[in-house]
């Protein structure tokens, strides 16, 4: 990407902050895994987002007059030697597209000069420990200094609410990392099912660290960063917990299998959920469930659309779960009654007990409201059927061409009263990446095939 696409997103910002606003927004920072070991870096989302920056130690500064400042750490000829080469404050301005950049050591003296005479400063919220406390030592600074004609900010706003704005809709180049993202992660889960039915096939022990490994290598292999989140790869049993992770559990033939698993490429995350049948043949209660997953996934898809709402595809899921779970005996219609009740009674929320999709992008569960934000204070009551709880309804986020969700029905069986045996244990989640269009969604994860006789053929290959 340009620089000057970051400086075109500092630019917005800066309009947003008015002529006295000055926003402050630090990276992440390095964590420690061990004793002598950080944990892989990875940068701040919003920092990133605004500077293309991806070394630690570093703080950007926007003013409402539209100047950036960079501060990062200095040039180390002895340090780069062991942790890297670092870009520096000197070459900061012309490589980034910055006003001006300083050394980190300098932070705490340039900030109250920065923030002097400003009417409002911003920064995110909630989001670095700390970063409040940092600001208020700044302020004081500034403090110090009125009786010299020194005017302080007083008046502080959460950058999070411009900033989660401009991500919820992706430009150009955010798209099409996103669907090189997905690519590479459908590559890594039809590696992952051909990867199970052949080891089976050879007689040899499978487990789901085998998977595990067989997904890392695809990421990696194709230039991906990282995993977008740690890895789901759940046999049998393991598939009906829904933030499992791959473990050592053995896979035999006659489970399902459930892999969560994603790659982030350049900052950005995939998220697809493929379940499989480990020897690579569905049994007949597994087809049953997989195929109304299959269709409750087709009904939310058809849902996602301009001008519909953010909760659309989920209601659009639930109902083809709910006449299903009917269907196929589940539930019982003689004790719960029709699909209209089961929905009302929510009935299906032993079966379903997750929604149906998140905002995705530089954040698995990315940010951006899921409320509208012109009828926010359009409020009406419910009362939950099942913990009773009152809760306030708000009219979910009408969907524009841009938006990135997740589309994940499911259903999860566990053992219990009345739930036929032949169904027990069973867990099954389906989930692509969905742009909203001009005229619908694209689902950009589905390199990797999700109808059951698809999924019987690949595993066949």
């Amino acid at each position: 990407m340009t620089t000057s696409i970051y400086a075109q997103r500092r630019a917005r910002v800066a309009q947003q902050l008015g002529a006295g606003g000055i926003a402050i927004v630090p990276t992440a920072p390095e964590r420690q895994r061990n004793r002598d070991n950080d944990f892989l870096y990875r940068f701040d989302s919003y920092f990133h987002y605004l500077s293309g920056f991806t070394e630690p130690s570093a703080w950007l500064v926007i003013t409402g007059d539209g100047r950036s400042t960079l501060f990062c750490a200095p040039k180390d000829l002895e340090r780069e030697i062991w942790d890297g080469y670092r870009l520096g404050p000197a070459a900061a301005p012309e490589v980034l597209g910055v006003d001006a950049a300083f050394s980190v050591a300098e932070l705490d003296a340039q900030l109250p000069r920065l923030l002097e005479n400003r009417s409002t400063v911003w920064y995110p919220f909630a989001t670095h420990p700390g970063l409040e406390s940092r600001i208020d030592g700044w302020l004081n600074s500034v403090r110090a200094r009125v009786r010299y004609g020194a005017l302080c900010p007083s008046e502080q706003r959460d950058l999070c609410g411009i900033v989660d704005e401009m991500r919820l809709v992706k430009d150009a180049h955010e798209l099409a990392t996103m669907r090189r993202a997905g690519e590479i992660s459908a590559g890594a889960h039809v590696r992952a099912m051909q990867l199970c039915a052949r080891m089976l096939r050879e007689g040899q022990q499978v487990r789901e660290f085998h998977l595990d490994a067989e997904l890392l290598h695809e990421f990696r292999r194709h230039g991906s960063q990282s995993v977008a989140y740690g890895s789901i790869v759940a046999a049998g049993a393991n598939a009906c917990v829904l933030h499992y992770r791959a473990d050592a559990a053995p896979v035999r033939a006659g489970d399902l299998v459930l892999i969560d698993a994603g790659c982030e490429l350049d900052g950005y995350a995939s998220d697809i959920t493929r379940t499989f049948p480990a020897n690579g043949t569905f049994t007949g209660p597994q087809r049953a469930l997989y195929e109304l997953v299959t269709a409750s996934q087709e009904a939310g898809a058809a849902a996602t659309k301009p001008g519909a709402r953010f909760n659309d595809p989920h209601e659009a899921a639930v109902k083809v779960l709910a006449q299903g779970m009917l269907d196929v005996g589940l539930l019982d219609a003689n004790k719960v009654g029709g699909v209209q009740d089961v929905i009302e009674k929510r009935a299906y929320f032993p079966f379903y007990m997750h929604r149906t999709s998140h905002w995705l992008g530089m954040d698995v569960h990315d940010c951006g409201s899921y409320v509208e934000p012109g009828e926010v204070g359009q409020t009406s009551e419910r009362r939950d059927p099942l913990s009773g709880e009152v809760i306030v309804n708000r009219p979910s986020r009408i969907l524009h061409p841009g938006m990135v969700l997740t589309l994940e029905p499911g259903i999860y069986v566990r053992p219990g009263e009345g739930v036929p045996e032949k169904f027990h244990n069973i867990g099954i989640r389906i989930e692509d990446d969905a742009v909203v269009t001009a005229s619908g969604c694209e689902l950009i994860s589905r390199g990797v095939p999700v109808k059951a006789d698809e999924i019987e053929a690949l595993m066949r290959a």
